[in-house]
This record gives structure tokens, sequence and C-alpha cells, in this order.
């Protein structure tokens, strides 16, 4: 069965984004190169490390022996595979460290961009 938005989409030169809306790599541009035995393939461009300011704080977790960033985005934000959401408001580039300090704490937020209650 085809899919009508798809469809429609196509049909009027409509670009389907290549992530879902919940991926941290949604809106960002695609680009391809041509590799030297002539395969093209397909890469998503930079992505920069958004502000941690840009984060509406809703709670904070502190880190035991033994966690793991998907299982503290599981039982914070409800989904394992959102835990470059914990990476992202708490600035990490190296994510696993941000489970390697005993005591740490970590911001727990709202997606970037989103206001919180009177914000």
């Amino acid at each position: 069965m085809i899919d009508p938005i798809q469809a429609f989409m196509q049909s009027n030169g409509l670009a389907q984004p290549a992530f879902t809306p919940d991926s941290r790599y949604y809106g960002l541009p695609t680009a391809q190169a041509t590799l030297p035995d002539g395969r093209t393939v397909v890469f998503v461009t930079r992505r920069f490390l958004p502000p941690p300011e840009n984060f509406t704080r809703l709670a904070t977790a502190t880190i035991v022996a033994g966690d793991r960033l998907d299982n503290l985005a599981a039982r914070h934000l409800g989904a394992a595979e959102q835990n470059w959401r914990l990476s992202d408001a708490n600035g990490a580039m190296l994510p696993e460290a941000l489970v390697a300090e005993v005591g740490k704490t970590l911001a727990i937020t709202l997606p970037e961009g989103v206001p919180g209650a009177g914000g």
C-alpha cells in the first residue's frame, strides 16, 4: 500500500526529513560525497552542541554507582534512546563522562527551546 502523505510529498517536490522529530539529527541537512571507487554516500552535516542555557530544567539526577545514560534517559525522559538529550542539556562532548563520577548531578530538562511553565 502506498503511503498517501509520502505520495503527496513526492508529487509536490517536497523533501521528507531524513530523521524523525525525536532524533538528534532532525532538521539537519544531508550532503553527498563520491568515494574514489565511484560510490556515493550520504551523510549528515555537522551538528553543534546547543548551549545549556537553551534548556528548561525540570529536575536534577545524582549519579550512583552503575548508572548508565540510557537507563537515566528511560527513567527521567521515558525513552532510553533519548539519552542524547541528557548529553545536550549537560554540555557533554563525551556522553560516557556524564556517568563516570558517582555523586555528580545532571540536569534533566525539556527539549531544547521548549519553555517551561512561566517560561
